[in-house]
């Protein structure tokens, strides 16, 4: 079977492993004082071209996602994100579980737009009964969102300027944003999300890292006693230096980019190849990430050989189903399901 369902199947880069191994009988500090984890925040610094960006690392990103939302939000405030969000739908209600609600819009392709955050935040404020509902106090987005597609610069600028008028702080969730900086339509540096973002992250877990994520704050007084709330949610590891190598390895030369343009290359050879035989995209995705409609004799026929994940139902012949690449797909296998849907009748 070759798998193709998610982007987080194989372990870790080869540089990766080899640099954990290096390293392994070093003694450091630990609780990411150790200097790799000083050097890979020196690296994330210089991409996102601000000196004094404070860089942290966590494991995971549920973890992440419910440590840096619980550390902005009061009690009775909520994170604005699209219905499709990864926290309104895939991550067990966990920010819920923080006693935060998550205050959804409706979306199509999974993103967001900046008049629809303006318009939640002026319906509560105009309602005279407002101190009775849950206040909105942060804005979350995902680049790329949950159905692969991606924010342009000038969409984030106008979320960026609403949010700031506002006064909400805006979070971008980074999980894949390797794939999203290299994907084709793309025109976003990490630059121009540091400028833009109060806070984002740099996902690793499923781009060449066995774990973890590098969470950057920008605004100054979103920084204060972060470092106190990894540890209340467990976020603070003892052996922080596996999570500082594995960045260090992932941005000192380049390599963080190069491995997500191989996993966007091969998406975009299934993707071609599903528009070619004449089969219809649900999203218009150009990260690691397809969506193809196919009927269900269509996906009994690929599910002899490939695992992929299903989506949504269309209707009782048809589904969407998700296929998706990583930094360690392997050209020959994208080959051979290429050949396969070219030979499909």
């Amino acid at each position: 079977m070759i798998r193709f369902e998610n982007d987080y199947t194989e372990g870790a880069h080869q540089q990766i492993l080899q640099r954990l191994v290096e390293t392994n009988e070093e003694q450091s500090p630990g609780y990411g004082t150790d200097e790799h984890c000083e050097k890979a925040r020196s690296y994330i610094r210089k991409r996102c071209a601000v000196k004094n960006a404070d860089v942290h690392f966590l494991v995971g990103g549920t973890q992440t996602n419910t440590t840096v939302i619980a550390s902005i939000l009061r009690a009775h405030q909520g994170v604005i994100a699209a219905n499709s969000g990864h926290i309104a739908v895939h991550e067990t209600g966990a920010i819920e579980a923080t006693g935060h609600k998550v205050l959804t819009l409706p979306s199509d392709d999974g993103k967001i737009k900046a008049m629809q955050i303006k318009e939640l935040f002026d319906a509560h404020w105009d309602d005279v009964t407002h101190e009775h509902m849950v206040q909105p106090g942060l804005v979350y987005i995902s680049h790329p969102t949950e159905n692969g597609t991606t924010y342009s610069k000038t969409e984030l600028e106008q979320i960026s300027k609403v949010c700031r008028e506002c006064g909400l702080p805006l979070f971008m969730d980074g999980a894949r944003l390797g794939y999203g900086l290299v994907s084709q339509d793309g025109d976003l540096t990490l630059a121009d999300i540091a400028k833009l973002c109060d806070v984002f992250y740099i996902g690793g877990t499923k781009i060449g890292a066995l774990f973890g994520e590098a969470v950057v704050i920008i605004k100054e007084d979103l920084k204060k006693d972060f470092r106190y709330l990894m540890k209340q949610n467990g976020g603070l590891l003892a052996k922080g230096r596996l999570l500082g190598i594995q960045f260090e390895v992932l941005f000192e030369d380049g390599l963080y980019y190069e491995i997500s343009k191989h996993a966007v290359e091969m998406a975009n050879m299934i993707r071609q190849a599903f528009v070619e035989k004449g089969f219809s995209l649900r999203y218009d995705s150009k990260t690691n990430q397809q969506f193809p409609i196919l009927s269900n004799d269509v996906l009994a026929i690929l599910g002899e050989k490939y695992s992929f994940s299903f989506w949504e139902k269309v209707d009782a012949t048809h589904s969407v189903v998700r296929f998706c690449t990583s930094w360690a797909t392997k050209k020959e296998h994208v080959e051979m399901l290429v050949a396969d849907i070219k030979g499909l009748k």
